[in-house]
This record gives structure tokens, sequence and C-alpha cells, in this order.
């Protein structure tokens, strides 16, 4: 490796304590960003549904699933929010300064290909409204042309307008630095509950009585503690922190800019309190909706539970548009934090002295928009999920490797300096650019953890295959480095 080589860039420096601007009113705005997704929406709704309305034993797995979460979170949370240093930053540290360049790159793949296929159902939101303004203010013939019904990869005219429509909102929101996101983060955690309560409210409005009635008599809260719900209740757990773990192995791209540590632990205990509100809110809109289309849950299996079917099945233009435009605003927000952040951060990373915000960005966005035209016709086809999956179960390992290697190993001492310049004497050069102790145990953990996700023996723990491949790595880790 060359010498004295700045690996510096503006967007992966340590943070400035006076650029350090969350407070735990943030974090709060963040973990409801996280949860209010369409797919948490129908995540949660499900799970309750799926288990005949077991509120407890759902529930009780929600808060043991977040205090998994929890956990996770502060050991990752911490290191950043103390040093003000991103992911791919602190990968350096334990993977060697070359070794953080390439292995973070496959954050980056995962997340670009994820990032355009939420990108594509954003757009697809856009398309219902774009349809209903032509369909109710303009002129309903205009959706029978022939032009808007020529297809291209399997969407129509109206879905690329959408599409690019999308590209350019989230360009303008996410190019513009964190304090521009923590902004929109903020808006968009407050409008999607507002959203959330409005419909919850109309829903109850509707017929109230009736609604609590339904849940209230096909809830069950009994034998919660028997032999047949520990089962269902391991798998609900490991169902919902599958669902976080995509956000942990990155929260220090957010964590960095917490103002102090107090802020960092109250602020992460917000992740229980919009589990609960969000969980009551989904579950009863679900069953409400269910209750007006007089199913009164009678067949479970015929319960909606996808936002996108309940506003298909809601005969009101007015609900459907508003409905729509909150979806956008939780789409975006889980967009930007799952998937945008932290590939931006690992890009950059690869390349620190060629790329900012805004040519990162465009990269992004360019491959990210190619990756969602293409995902009806193409990569929803060739299983391209099974593919990120795979790549993903490097995830759990990698965090793992970071733990040991900042608490165990370097007792959480960092040579800030050693971190952004390559020298002879760097401490994070290790062998070439690589800890081959820290490669060797990654990949024995991957082992272990994408052996879970695709043996079939293993179904009922494949959601824990995160866990697994982080405890592998980490145990793995710490003998090489003790022996």
């Amino acid at each position: 490796m060359s010498q004295n080589i700045e690996l510096k860039n503006f967007e992966l420096a340590t943070v400035n304590p006076n650029n350090k601007t969350w407070t735990s009113a943030d974090l709060f705005c963040f973990w409801a960003n996280s949860i209010q997704t369409i797919a948490g929406f129908a995540l949660i709704a499900s799970l309750y549904l799926l288990y005949n309305l077991n509120s407890y034993l759902v529930f009780t797995s929600s808060i043991a699933a977040s205090i998994l979460v929890y956990l996770f979170i502060s050991l990752i949370g911490h290191p950043s929010q103390k040093h003000g240093l991103p992911f791919p930053v602190m990968m350096r540290m334990s993977m060697g300064l070359n070794g953080a360049r390439y292995l973070s790159l496959l954050r980056s793949i995962v997340g670009i290909f994820m990032f355009g296929i939420q990108t594509y159902f954003i757009s697809k939101s856009i398309t219902y409204l774009i349809r209903i303004i032509i369909y109710y203010g303009i002129d309903a013939q205009i959706l029978e042309n022939e032009f808007v019904l020529t297809f291209f990869l399997g969407l129509n005219i109206i879905d690329w307008v959408s599409l690019i429509i999308t590209f350019f909102i989230q360009y303008f929101l996410f190019t513009n630095g964190q304090r521009y996101n923590q902004g929109f983060l903020k808006f968009s955690a407050i409008f999607v509950y507002l959203g959330l309560i409005f419909f919850f409210v109309v829903l109850i409005a509707e017929n109230s009585t009736q609604i609590f009635q339904s849940l209230k008599s096909n809830t069950t809260t009994t034998n919660l503690i028997s032999k047949s719900n520990i089962l269902p209740f391991v798998v609900v757990t490991g169902t919902i922190f599958s669902y976080f773990s995509i956000v942990l192995l990155n929260f220090g791209d957010f964590s960095r800019y917490v103002k102090t540590s107090k802020d960092l632990k109250i602020g992460n205990l917000f992740l229980f309190l919009n589990m609960i509100i969000f969980s009551f809110l989904a579950t009863t809109i679900v069953i409400g909706v269910d209750v007006l289309l007089n199913q009164k849950l009678i067949v479970v299996d015929q319960i909606i539970t996808k936002p996108m079917d309940i506003i298909g099945k809601i005969d009101n233009v007015y609900l459907s548009v508003y409905a729509l435009i909150f979806i956008i605003f939780s789409s975006l927000s889980t967009n930007l934090i799952t998937n945008y952040v932290p590939t931006q951060n690992s890009i950059i990373n690869f390349l620190p002295k060629n790329l900012n915000l805004k040519s990162t960005g465009m990269l992004i966005l360019f491959f990210g928009i190619i990756a969602g035209g293409l995902w009806p016709s193409l990569l929803s086809q060739i299983e391209v999920i099974r593919l990120i999956d795979s790549l993903a179960a490097f995830f759990g390992p990698i965090f793992g490797i970071i733990i040991a290697d900042y608490y165990i190993v370097k007792k959480e001492k960092i040579n800030h300096k050693d971190l952004f310049f390559i020298r002879p004497e760097n401490e994070y050069i290790y062998s070439g650019g690589w800890n081959y102790k820290a490669v060797y145990a990654v990949f024995i953990g991957f082992i272990f953890s994408f052996s879970i996700i695709w043996n079939i023996t293993f179904a009922d723990f494949k959601t824990f295959s995160w866990i697994i491949g982080f405890v592998v790595s980490y145990i793995m880790y710490y003998l090489l480095n003790n022996k």
C-alpha cells in the first residue's frame, strides 16, 4: 500500500461535538420511521392474526425481540456516538483499511438492490395517485389510451413517469446532508403517525362498538406459559428481530450524531414505545377494515393486512389519497434509513477521495432506478431476493467482529489518525491492509448463518441466522486473538 494516502472524507470524518445535534427525541423519530413501514404494518398485523389474535403471545414476543434489538444497538451505537465514527470507519479498525473497503461493499450491493426495490414500490404509490388524479380530475378516457397502456419491461408510461418522479424526489431529499435528513425523519415520523391515528379515528367513528367487540371476542389471552406456546414465542421473536437486523449493522451511521450517551440510552428506549403504539394501531386498523367489510374475522386467511390491499378495498377516494401520501412518506424514510445512508457511506468509503454526497447519491439512484425498473420484469422472476439474503448472511458476522474487536481486543481505544491515513507505522494496516483473523472469523460465521438460512431442517430458526452468525464470529475472533 502506498504511503500517506489520505482516507479522509468529510462524510466519513469524525463528527465534531458541535455538529452532534441528535437528541433522544430524534431517536424516537428514528425508531418510529424504522417501525412504521408497509412491511412492518403487514408483519405486525399478520403475526397477531396468524396466531389467532393471541395478544399475549405476540406482545411478549415483540417485547422480547425489542430487548434483543436494544442490546445490540447499544453495543454498536455506543462507540460511534462516543467517537463520532460511521460504520465503514469502525470496520477499518477491525478489518483493516483495505478489508473495510471491500467488505463494506457487500452492504452497498444489498443496499442498492433493496433501495431499487423500495423505490419501485414508492413509485407504485405515486402511480396510484396519478391515476386517481387523471380519473377524477382530468379525463378517465386517458387511462384507456393505447399509448398509456403500452408496456416496456413490465411497466407502462405512467409507471415509468412515477419511477422518474421518485428518482428526483429522493435525490432532492437524500443528498443534502445529515441535518436535512434529521429534519425529514422528524417530519415523516410525526406525519405518518398522524396519518395512522387519523385512519384509526375514521374507522372507530364508523363503528367503534362492533370493532372493539370483535377484537375482544376474538382475542386469546390464556395459556401463555405452556409448551404449545414455546415454539411460536421463539419464532415470532426471531421474526420481529430479523425485521430490525438490517438496521443494526449501520446504526452507528446515525448514532454518531447523538449529543450524549444519555440521549442515546433514553432515545433507544423509545424503540419499545414505538413498537407498542404501532402494533396497536396496525392491528386495530386491520381488524377495523375487516369488520367494515363485514368479515368480522370469520376467515382469518382472508383478512387483509397489506396497506395497499386495504386501500383497494376502501370505497373512498379521499381516504385512499390520504393513505397513499402517508405510505409514500413512510416508504421514503424507510429507504433513507435502511438503504440509502448505509449504502452512501459504504460507497464513499471505497473511494473516499473521489466521491461526495451528490456524486454518490447519483450513483445510488442511477443503479437503484435500474433495479427498480427491472424488478417486475426480471429481478422478481430470477429470485434476486435469495441473492440478497445470501449476502446479508455476512452482516451478523461482521457485526460480531466489530463488537469483539472494539470491546475485547482494543479495549475501547481508537487511534483516530490511523483510521484516516495510510502509512507504514499505521496500526490498522495489519497485512497489506487486511486483518486476516477478522476475515477468517467473518467467513466462518457466514457459513453458519448461510446454512441456517437455506437448510430446511432449521426452518423454524432461520430468523435467528443473524444472531448465530454474530455469536460464531465473535467467539472465533476472540479465540484467534487469545492464542
